[in-house]
């Protein structure tokens, strides 16, 4: 029960409620999240380790979840001519984290008719009623106004990723609200959540989002989708399957460096949320890692070669546009000049480590070089990584 004492209570029904009153909605579409989201109350009531700061902020992004849902579930039947769209031809990147995923799709996101997902309307999918033509959508002045702040706040997570209302962003942002997702990162890392989330089916995740895609499309249309995140890896089969002309992008860097910077980025994030620092993060890091190569693989070997590309850090790095170029040979899109010209001009002005160095330890997570290299020997190999 919710009291004035006790107010963020990890409760699938409170919550329900809670989103219900906030928005004068009562339509949360199919109930199949609520398993989901009960995975996630226990997780934050129990393994997290929340102090009073961190409950209030993880209730109040539940909360914040849950009224997304039942706005966009609103404005799927206010306009359903937005399931009438198509998403055509859309290009995922995924990879280990780590590994330059960001900054292959900032740079392919250069190109006008590239259409990346941004962070505020990923956050906003639905339409709002009463923003006059040409002017600003209030929710995107808002938030760039808030990300200013965190970054003020928060420098050290801004070295490891820089994020603004304004910049492309991973699909876990809007895919969120489906409560089956990889959330911010550190839940998956968390049980019950965690196993929840390993067993699930995510085909139906998938189509979903896809109707997301179409609504977003739908108030500013795009006319090649460009979509990334390294959780992509989990659901690779129901990319496959929900998207049958997509093309995919995977990114690859040796693992003793994405693993270590990746064990930071969620030892950063922990904290930021309020949750205790949590035991063996380093292996359950890299489990996570691992298998969701092992997953993904398995559906890139087992489809049509000419759907995917492989692509290292380390090329990137030397030869972006180079490895740019390759990526548009293989999956036949035109190149022009002027789309050429912006990502010259992006690389300018945003080089590497602009927003500062982020450092890292393996040592630090109870991890080692062997380790890694032992649990990832096959894709170090493949890819010569090492």
């Amino acid at each position: 029960m919710v009291s004035e004492a006790n107010p963020y209570v990890f409760e699938v029904s409170p919550l329900l409620a809670a989103a219900r009153e906030a928005t004068g909605l009562d339509d949360f579409g199919d109930p199949r999240f609520e398993e989901g989201l009960a995975a996630l109350c226990q997780m934050l009531d129990t393994t997290a380790g929340l102090d009073e700061r961190g409950r209030r902020t993880n209730w109040k992004r539940l909360l914040r979840l849950l009224a997304t849902r039942l706005r966009v579930q609103a404005a799927f039947k206010a306009h359903p001519e937005i399931l009438e769209r198509e998403i055509r031809r859309p290009m995922f990147l995924t990879g280990l984290p780590r590994t330059g995923t960001s900054a292959t799709f900032n740079l392919l996101g250069q190109d006008p008719a590239a259409r990346p997902l941004l962070l505020w309307e990923g956050t906003f999918p639905e339409p709002l009623d009463g923003v006059p033509e040409g002017e600003e959508d209030p929710r995107h002045t808002a938030m760039k106004e808030t990300f200013a702040k965190l970054r003020e706040r928060n420098p050290d997570f801004t070295r490891i990723h820089f994020a603004d209302a304004d910049t492309p962003e991973e699909c876990v942002i809007p895919m969120a609200i489906t409560f089956e997702n990889v959330q911010q990162g550190i839940e998956v890392l968390m049980d019950p959540y965690a196993s929840f989330f390993r067993s699930r089916d995510l085909r139906p995740q998938y189509l979903y989002y896809r109707d997301l895609l179409k609504m977003i499309d739908w108030q500013r249309p795009g006319e090649r989708w460009l979509l990334k995140s390294p959780a992509h890896l989990w659901g690779m089969d129901a990319i496959v399957e929900t998207f049958p002309d997509c093309s995919i992008v995977l990114t690859h860097r040796d693992p003793v460096e994405a693993i270590a910077s990746y064990c930071s980025m969620m030892e950063t994030l922990l904290g930021s949320q309020g949750c205790s620092p949590q035991p063996g993060l380093g292996e359950t890091v890299l489990d996570f890692c691992a298998t969701s190569l092992e997953r993904g693989y398995a559906v890139r070997d087992g489809s049509d070669p000419r759907r995917f590309i492989d692509i290292r850090f380390q090329d990137f790095v030397a030869d972006s546009m180079g490895v740019i170029r390759q990526i548009y040979d293989h999956f036949e899109i035109t190149l022009d000049g002027h789309a050429e010209a912006e990502m010259e001009k992006y690389l300018v002005a945003n080089p590497r480590g602009k927003h500062g160095a982020h450092d890292y330890d393996l040592g630090r997570y109870g991890l080692s070089e062997e380790r890694v290299r032992e649990r990832l020997g096959w894709y170090i190999d493949r890819f010569d990584l090492g």
